[in-house]
């Protein structure tokens, strides 16, 4: 881990309170090259209300996880993610894994771990450097 993880991972945290998202907030940002090239909280695409979870409190299917914004994002610009890393404050599920994946993404690092851990298993069959960061620990 390189002194900026830690950081990059911080301000992933701070963009994850820009979702509308009552259950869970979550950020992510893409780096390459030291410059943040994308970024992406959870929340309904564009258009859509600000509300992710139903009268019942279920998270509805069509929220865009944070990760997804952010590789979205970054194909709509003139920019690439071959290489980056992205930062993100959950570790991603199975369908984001598979986005990470696509979109050439190379190494991810992420806060918390959520309760199924098949996208992280996925990203690293794949080849992608996965790193586990506890915001809270000065020792790493």
């Amino acid at each position: 881990m390189d002194k900026f993880d830690r950081r990059y991972l911080e301000m992933a945290s701070v963009w994850a309170r820009n979702s509308y998202c009552k259950r869970r907030q979550v950020g992510a940002l893409l780096v390459k090259d030291r410059m943040i090239i994308s970024d992406g909280y959870n929340g309904t695409p564009s258009g859509f209300e600000n509300q992710c979870e139903d009268a019942n409190g279920v998270t509805k299917p069509y929220v865009l996880h944070a990760e997804a914004n952010a590789i979205t994002k970054v194909a709509k610009s003139g920019n690439n993610s071959a290489g980056a890393t992205l930062y993100i404050t959950d570790s991603p599920c199975m369908e984001c894994a598979k986005l990470i994946i696509q979109a050439g993404i190379r190494r991810v690092v992420y806060a918390d771990e959520y309760r199924l851990t098949d996208g992280i298993d996925l990203l690293r069959r794949a080849g992608v450097d996965v790193e586990k960061i506890s915001p809270n620990d000065p020792q790493q």
